[in-house]
């Protein structure tokens, strides 16, 4: 088990013996961080892999393994906590038990679980998992019957939970080099779209689906920019694609933040040229070379792009070496 900053912790059974495995998943990950017990399959060695991030309230987990039964009853269901989770299946299969019912969970569908109530997930392949965990008074405001919504599966296609999904994922990814407000922020966006894909109160909708979906759709936005901005084909259309959102859309979210596209797009590939030009192990690369690998199509817009931002030429950061 390792720790990543002082939010995330990641395990693995990979270097781990395998007689120890499930003794050291359950003392480890089971009794202290998911206060749940595991029985794996008979005949099947037991692996799995587990990155989790704590905050003011809300816990994520992305967990694989092999075939295993987890469940929560007995000592740790008398702990009290009542908190609610959101489990994405997001690949494999499982069956999950709750309250004298019984549901199958295919791949990318979801379901709503109670802390306070006695269940298990029977993940019967091979397969991996995103759950949130939020205290239930958080939801219960906001949204209609919380209860009422426990074990009922959520369509894999529901708008509002692949957006959770996608942006539960970034958090995890991000969350160790972000500073508190951000994260403060960002837990608040993961409560409306978690509310929107549960099923909000009709006066909260609105406030759900203005804050949350479009933070949430921006920050998923720059992501895809920050990833492919090295592209020359990375344009606001294909990151409408990625969001399944039209091109106007895109373009005013970031008029909202008080930018364009077009200037978060350029500002990325400068960035990324003013870094390699900085960098040693690029010092024999043409600037012509880092231009193009960055996304410019043109020397001479580079040229004066990069002048214009950072008030010199990328020939001044290399001095004699250009």
């Amino acid at each position: 088990m390792t720790a990543t900053g002082n939010r995330i912790v990641e395990f693995s059974t990979d270097h781990l013996p395998e007689p120890d495995r499930i003794a050291y998943w359950r003392e480890h990950y089971g009794k202290v961080m998911l206060r749940v017990d595991l029985e794996p399959v008979k005949d099947i060695a037991f692996e799995a892999r587990m990155s989790s991030m704590t905050l003011p309230g809300l816990q994520l987990m992305e967990a694989s393994s092999s075939p295993a039964i987890i469940s929560r009853r007995g000592e740790y269901l008398a702990d009290g906590n009542d908190d609610i989770m959101l489990a994405i299946n997001r690949m494999g299969a499982a069956i999950v038990s709750s309250g004298g019912r019984q549901q199958s969970l295919r791949a990318h569908e979801a379901i709503l679980l109670s802390g306070s109530e006695a269940a298990s997930f029977h993940r019967t392949t091979l397969g991996r998992s995103l759950t949130l965990r939020v205290p239930r008074a958080i939801l219960e405001s906001d949204v209609s019957g919380v209860d009422d919504r426990l074990l009922r599966p959520i369509s894999g296609d529901h708008g509002a939970l692949k957006l959770l999904g996608y942006y539960a994922g970034w958090l995890l990814d991000a969350g160790a080099s972000m500073d508190s407000k951000l994260l403060n922020l960002s837990v608040r966006h993961v409560h409306d779209l978690l509310t929107l894909a549960i099923g909000p109160t009709a006066d909260f909708a609105e406030t759900a689906r203005t804050r949350g979906l479009r933070a949430a759709r921006l920050k998923l936005a720059k992501s895809y920019i920050v990833a492919h901005s090295h592209r020359r084909d990375t344009s606001v259309a294909s990151v409408a694609a990625s969001l399944n959102v039209t091109p106007r859309y895109v373009q005013r979210l970031f008029e909202a933040d008080g930018t364009t596209f077009s200037e978060f797009l350029m500002a990325q590939r400068l960035t990324r040229a003013h870094r390699l030009l900085c960098d040693p192990n690029f010092s024999h690369a043409a600037i012509s070379t880092i231009a193009y690998d960055v996304g410019f199509g043109d020397l001479s817009y580079f040229n004066r792009r990069f002048r214009r931002l950072y008030g010199f030429t990328p020939r001044d950061v290399r001095g004699d070496r250009g």
